[in-house]
């Protein structure tokens, strides 16, 4: 059965935008913030209230109980849930991370619009761009950068939008008669990847390439580029994209696809989430679920600094003998303390199969002539993949593997993987990103690799998250990838390199005292000084734009290379005055750092 959403034009949908007298002009090249001639009256906030179904809020901060009522029943239930990253995804202010020291500050919209559907998104764009207010999309909170989250602005909130549909046969607009039907799943901009892996892999038995995080927002993640556990296997979640509804700057309700708008489709697949419209819903393509899903984990420890370059070295060569290939993604990281841990996923091996395949860097493990502590052994498993979601089963099971949202009245199907905790809520002190890419593997550069390893492992923990990089994908996968606007350094990368760290959730009212300005500076050197060698050897790796350093002067390389300014030239066609504007997003080099004035 062929099924698919039978949509009406964009032109169908559109209607006047609410007038707007002024007695104030207001200049294209600024944005007005409230109390400032030209902000909007109470009669106009009402009519768009009217107009989106009376979903107008007024925001208030995070922890405004804390903040009025210190020591309140209300004040206590808050922060008892600032650990839940759905009790932060619920709340219209929340962050699912608190900050970023001398970077960004959470802060409550000025307005917002709890959007249900296109319609309402549509009538909140047109009012913002006719009042010349600052406008700012937030559907799962998880932008690191802070790019969800601008004071003094209107929020279009997606997450009401949270509808799934999963088609046995989708052809998307324009596509009829042309194009063969695709297994699929449409998804409103509010879900969270959960919603998604629940309707394809658990009640249906098949595939989406979507985030690892549980609790990552569809629509943003998707613009980003989109990485997740089986990315080597199955390419990013921007190359799964068929078609995307989106609100653009002029209010147009547009389907896009290969057939339509052509060029935005192909810049909502990875150029930046909002920053060439209000994603409203989102078609992927399924694919085949693999039988099993299984992993090794395991954190070994070198006695001196010897035998931690021996480490690091015996497993560099394993990797790029036996792992550098299509099945197996997630993480190794080097840490200090002479430290290699193991938190590695793969699809498609048995148990036995995984064991017979680490067989070799097990038993080098093993001697003692090698003097490696085995802090914990590695252990190989393997999974029935259907449900490798499953939160009913895992909740039956009493499994550990997972923390609950065990709030009255939430969905039953509300989970986080343990392993994530420490990222709700985190206050970030420094950030930076790298691909590698797979000449360092060569058997004349790996020593110069191990070295950059050793050193930059002495500062700060380096998490090499091989399924953020391609190369060893399949064929179709590396096809859907290199037509994304992600840069194309990602095709010949073998790992993303990621150096991080943080502290204690810092929203604005939390009662604790903030970290002393020395730890946070100092964490940011750290982070400089692990990253400094692997730019050594990977000069021009580039950046995954979701996981980034907020203070990266050349970000527009960076993140996208050459697409740049095939990405500019979108974003110039449709949205020429800069409606949306987000820190180190296609074009905001010609805007304020807070995005309300135009430099140029």
């Amino acid at each position: 059965m062929h099924r698919r959403f039978l949509l009406q034009s964009a032109a169908a949908f559109s209607f006047a935008p609410l007038a707007s007298p002024r007695s104030h002009p207001v200049s294209r090249n600024t944005r007005v913030r409230p109390g400032q001639p030209g902000w909007p009256t109470e009669a106009r906030w009402a009519e768009l209230n009217k107009a989106v179904g009376g979903r107008l809020i007024d925001p208030k901060p995070l922890l405004e109980a804390c903040v009025q009522f210190p020591g309140s029943d209300e004040c206590k239930q808050t922060l008892k849930q600032l650990f839940n990253p759905y009790f932060i995804g619920d709340q219209i202010s929340g962050t699912q991370v608190s900050g970023w020291y001398n970077a960004w500050t959470p802060a409550p919209s000025a307005k917002a619009v709890a959007a249900r559907n296109a319609r309402d998104v549509q009538a909140a764009v047109h009012f913002a761009r006719d009042h010349k207010l600052r406008l700012v999309i937030k559907g799962g909170g998880h932008s690191y950068q802070g790019t969800s989250n601008a004071a003094d602005s209107l929020l279009i909130w997606t997450r009401p939008m949270r509808d799934v549909t999963v088609h046995d046969g989708f052809i998307p607009l324009g596509g009829e008669g042309r194009d063969q039907p695709l297994p699929a799943v449409s998804v409103g901009a509010g879900a969270i990847w959960l919603d998604v892996y629940e309707a394809v892999t658990t009640k249906a038995g098949r595939y989406v390439q979507g985030g690892g995080c549980t609790t990552v927002g569809v629509a943003g993640h998707v613009q980003s580029g989109g990485f997740g556990s089986f990315s080597k296997t199955f390419g990013t979640a921007a190359g799964s994209l068929i078609e995307a509804e989106v609100v653009t700057a002029d209010g147009a309700i547009r389907v896009v696809n290969a057939h339509r708008d052509a060029d935005l489709y192909w810049a909502l697949k990875g150029g930046g989430g909002g920053g060439f419209g209000v994603v409203t819903r989102l078609t992927l393509r399924t694919h085949p679920l693999p039988e099993l899903f299984g992993g090794v984990n395991g954190k070994l420890r070198a006695r001196t600094l010897e035998t931690f370059h021996a480490l690091v070295a015996r497993f560099v060569r394993f990797y790029a003998e036996a792992l550098s290939n299509h099945p197996w993604g997630e993480q190794v990281a080097v840490r200090p303390g002479r430290m290699l841990s193991i938190s590695l996923l793969t699809e498609g091996f048995s148990e036995d199969r995984i064991r017979q395949i680490w067989a070799p860097m097990i038993a080098w493990v093993s001697d003692p002539v090698n003097q490696i502590e085995v802090v914990e052994p590695i252990d190989c498993w393997s999974t029935h993949a259907r449900g490798f979601w499953d939160v009913a089963g895992m909740r039956a099971s009493g499994s550990k593997a997972m923390r609950y949202d065990d709030r009255p009245g939430v969905r039953p199907n509300q989970a986080w993987w343990s392993g994530d905790q420490e990222q709700v809520g985190a206050y970030l002190h420094g950030y930076d990103s790298l691909w590698l890419p797979t000449s360092v593997l060569e058997v004349g550069k790996q020593a110069g690799f191990v070295d950059a390893l050793v050193e930059g492992a002495a500062a700060a923990p380096i998490q090499l998250h091989f399924n953020k990089g391609l190369a060893g994908a399949p064929p179709q996968a590396l096809d859907l990838a290199r037509d994304t606007a992600t840069n194309p350094s990602v095709l010949n990368a073998f790992a993303l390199a990621i150096v991080a760290n943080g502290g204690l959730p810092m929203y604005p009212g939390v009662p604790w005292k903030g970290p002393n300005p020395s730890v946070p500076n100092t964490d940011a050197e750290a982070v400089a000084k692990a990253m400094n060698p692997l730019y050594r050897v990977a000069p021009d790796g580039g950046s995954y734009v979701s996981e980034s350093n907020f203070f990266n002067e050349r970000w527009q390389d960076a993140f996208w290379g050459r697409n740049y300014e095939r990405l500019r030239r979108v974003k110039q066609r449709y949205d020429p005055d800069g409606l949306f504007v987000s820190h180190h997003g296609v074009g905001s080099e010609v805007w304020s750092a807070d995005g309300f004035q135009r430099l140029v």
